[in-house]
C-alpha cells in the first residue's frame, strides 16, 4: 500500500503529464473563480438581508448583555436601598421580625440565614462575614414599652460562642433594654440593639458594624490579611423569603 501511494504522489515526469498537470490546475483555478464570483453576486444581491441578519444578532447580544447588568444592579441596589420604618416593624409577628434582621444584616454585607424556631437556644439569625466573623442575633419583638431583661443576656452569652460559634452575639428588640442588661451585656460583650438603635439601623440605613462599633478580628497565625473594606455580598445566598417594608 505504502508503496502504491508514493506512486501516486510522484512528480509529473514528461510534457504530457506536464500538460495534463497544468489543465488540472487550471480547470480547479477556474471553479475555484467561478465559486467566488457566485458568492459575492449573490451578497451584492442580498446583501441587505445579511445585513440585517447581522444587526438582528448584534441588537439580540446587546439587549441581553443590558439586561443582564440592569438586574445585576437592581440585585445590588435592592438591599442597600432597604429601609424599615419603626411602625413597620412594630406591626410585625415574631417570624417576620426575624426575617426583617435577616435581611438588615444582609443589608450590610453579611451572607445571614433565619434559623429562630423552638429550642433555637437564643439564635434567631446567624451571619457570616469575611472580616467580622461570625455573628448570632437574638431577636425580642415586643410592644413599645416591652424591656429585655439581664436574663436574656445571660441566655445569650452562654450559648453563643459554646453552641453557634459565634464572635459576636447581639439581644435586638424593637423595645427597650434594661439598665442592668446593658450594663451587664457592655461587660460581658453581649451587644444590645434597643429601640433608638434599631431606628439607626433599620429606618436611617448605618450598617450594623457601625453602630456597634465592631472590629474586624485579627488574622490568625499563618492567615492571610483581613479583608478590607466591608464589601456588600450577593443577596440572592439567603434562600429564605425576601422581606420587605410595609
Amino acid at each position: 500500500m505504502a508503496r502504491r501511494r508514493r506512486r501516486w504522489l510522484r512528480r509529473p515526469q514528461g510534457s504530457t503529464e506536464h500538460i495534463a498537470a497544468g489543465v488540472t490546475a487550471l480547470a480547479v483555478a477556474t471553479l475555484l473563480a467561478r465559486a467566488t464570483t457566485a458568492g459575492a453576486r449573490a451578497s451584492a444581491e442580498h446583501w441587505p438581508v445579511l445585513a440585517a441578519l447581522a444587526a438582528s444578532a448584534l441588537v439580540g447580544i446587546t439587549v441581553r448583555r443590558v439586561l443582564r447588568g440592569t438586574a445585576d444592579r437592581a440585585r445590588t441596589a435592592r438591599p442597600a436601598a432597604l429601609r424599615l420604618s419603626l411602625s413597620g416593624i412594630d406591626a410585625l409577628d415574631d417570624q417576620e421580625f426575624e426575617f426583617a434582621l435577616r435581611d438588615l444584616l444582609v443589608r450590610d454585607g453579611w451572607t445571614a440565614r433565619k434559623v429562630g424556631r423552638q429550642g433555637d437556644q437564643a439564635a434567631d439569625v446567624i451571619g457570616q462575614h469575611p472580616a467580622l466573623g461570625r455573628i448570632v442575633l437574638q431577636a425580642k419583638h415586643t410592644t413599645v414599652g416591652g424591656k429585655v431583661g439581664s436574663p436574656v443576656m445571660y441566655q445569650v452569652k452562654g450559648t453563643a460562642g459554646p453552641v453557634h460559634g459565634a464572635d459576636i452575639a447581639v439581644v435586638v428588640t424593637n423595645g427597650s433594654v434594661t439598665r442592668d442588661a446593658k450594663s451587664w451585656g457592655d461587660k460581658h460583650q453581649v451587644r444590645w440593639v434597643d429601640r433608638e438603635r434599631l431606628r439607626l439601623w433599620a429606618e436611617h440605613g448605618v450598617a450594623l458594624h457601625e453602630l456597634l462599633h465592631l472590629a474586624a478580628r485579627r488574622p490568625r497565625r499563618g492567615a492571610g490579611p483581613v479583608a478590607r473594606p466591608f464589601r456588600p455580598q450577593h443577596p440572592e445566598t439567603a434562600q429564605e423569603r425576601s422581606h420587605s417594608a410595609p
